[in-house]
């Protein structure tokens, strides 16, 4: 077995390979379209395939992990983003290739897995700062496949954003079955099956929910059946597994004071998260004949995000290592608040690309922050054998949120287009300032995270702790 820094660079390219990935189609769906001679509604489910799969499998593969060792588990989401992204690079139709993106999704739970393996091989010192290196990974990264799209399909094909991460996902899979080690806390290896397949069900139709409010229209038969189906089945989840002697996701760790609120800043910041991935390319390659962008190409439109994604980078490293001296806590409410400006300054400030690389910059250092201390947070406030079904459901929070965030900015967005059919600039300013007052109460939600002494939960069976709100940050 390998020593923890061999173990942390396998965790780090990981990671990577999968944060990657899931940004690097984004901007090349009107190249699949093409290449596939299919419609804009079905390329579309590239990315949906992929989200769905990531709803279902990041919570289950946590949960599995969590009990049957996070190392194996590790290992065979590695093996599925490799496999995946084999397919898809060689798929022939458009079904082959959404079949082969939901398969990718199952690699969302590295994330999950790779905290809790930190919390396990690292020394108490140490976990802060590894923690905030992933997450740091994982921001950046989920961005930097923005900038990296344009010139790998112009170089060398679309194909080949599927074979980069397909070879990078075989060989950690590899590493991580060498180096890695087993896992020494893990919870019970029963559970409630019946519970997992009503959460991945409940999280499937609230996606779907999401995704098509915007297309068919809110009120629609089809999304409120969609939310109400939603609503049940999330609700007859919770009751199995409050209920079940060996439940899926122990919902007296979802009640702790730590998870649930920073679960709560996680679906709030997710909402700007995900709608400044979605349209602030889109907003600088908009033609300036519509009376604002830039015309950008997709490069050069990447390229104005990179000050964003140094950002993010820099402060998502930074997090972990100054933590004893900079909490969690503070860093959230640090980073949730850093949003607000920079939602403002896109509102108000868009006319030159130094207001948008500034902005940018202000969102990426709050973002580095703000994941990089619900991850710690997370880990920190659950016991050890539950670290992974508990930053999954973290994770798949953030999602659902993105998902919201990017369907309401959407609506705001197209809700009054020019005459030509382009999205009005008003469109734009209002969807801003609407993530700004959704950052607003992602502020007021990080100041309710209480701080924690000791190294746990005593109501969920680790050392004792008291919970008190903080005041001082």
């Amino acid at each position: 077995m390998g020593s923890p820094r061999a173990t942390f660079a396998v965790l780090m390219a990981g990671s990577a390979s999968f944060a990657l990935l899931q940004s690097l189609v984004t901007p090349v769906l009107p190249t699949i379209q093409t290449e596939f001679h299919t419609s804009q509604n079905t390329v579309t489910w590239v990315m949906t395939a992929n989200l769905l799969s990531a709803a279902i499998f990041t919570p289950l593969v946590g949960r599995v992990g969590d009990a049957a060792g996070k190392h194996r588990a590790l290992v065979a989401v590695l093996l599925a983003l490799a496999a995946g992204s084999a397919l898809a690079a060689v798929a022939p139709t458009i079904g082959v290739l959404i079949a082969a993106r939901a398969v990718q999704g199952a690699a969302g739970a590295v994330f999950p897995l790779s905290y809790g393996i930190i919390r396990d091989e690292f020394p108490p010192d140490r976990v802060a700062s590894g923690v905030g290196a992933v997450s740091a990974v994982i921001a950046a990264g989920g961005g930097l496949g923005l900038v990296l799209a344009g010139p790998i399909v112009d170089v060398l094909g679309y194909a080949w954003l599927f074979w980069l991460p397909a070879i990078s996902g075989g060989g950690t899979a590899v590493a991580a079955f060498l180096v890695v080690p087993a896992s020494p806390a893990r919870r019970a290896s029963r559970f409630s099956w019946t519970a997992a397949l009503l959460l991945s069900s409940g999280l499937v139709a609230l996606l779907l929910a999401i995704g098509k409010g915007p297309e068919r229209g809110w009120g629609s038969g089809t999304v409120l059946a969609l939310f109400a189906a939603a609503a049940v089945l999330l609700g007859w989840w919770i009751f199995v597994d409050v209920v079940s002697a060996r439940p899926f996701i122990d919902m007296r760790m979802m009640r702790s004071p730590v998870v649930w609120t920073t679960n709560l800043v996680a679906l709030l910041f997710g909402a700007g998260q995900f709608a400044v991935f979605a349209f602030l390319p889109q907003f600088v390659q908009t033609s300036p004949d519509a009376g604002y962008g830039f015309g950008s190409t997709v490069t050069q439109a990447g390229l104005l995000l990179l000050p964003m994604l140094a950002a993010m980078f820099v402060s998502g490293l930074v997090s972990g290592r100054v933590e004893p001296v900079f909490r969690s806590r503070a860093q959230l409410v640090a980073g949730a608040g850093l949003s607000v400006p920079a939602f403002v300054l896109l509102a108000l400030a868009h006319d030159a690309r130094w207001e948008i690389a500034v902005a940018g910059a202000v969102f990426g250092t709050g973002l580095g922050l703000a994941l990089s201390s619900m991850a710690n947070l997370i880990v920190t406030g659950v016991p050890a054998e539950q670290t992974s079904a508990a930053s999954a459901m973290n994770a798949n929070v953030r999602t659902v949120g993105g998902a919201i965030g990017a369907a309401v900015a959407g609506s705001v967005v197209t809700a009054a287009p020019g005459p030509s059919g382009t999205a009005r600039e008003s469109g734009y300013e209002y969807a801003f300032l609407l993530l700004a007052g959704v950052s607003v109460a992602a502020v007021a939600a990080a100041l309710a995270v209480p701080r924690r002494r000791g190294a746990g939960c005593s109501s969920l069976g680790v050392s004792a702790t008291e919970l008190v709100p903080d005041r001082k940050g």
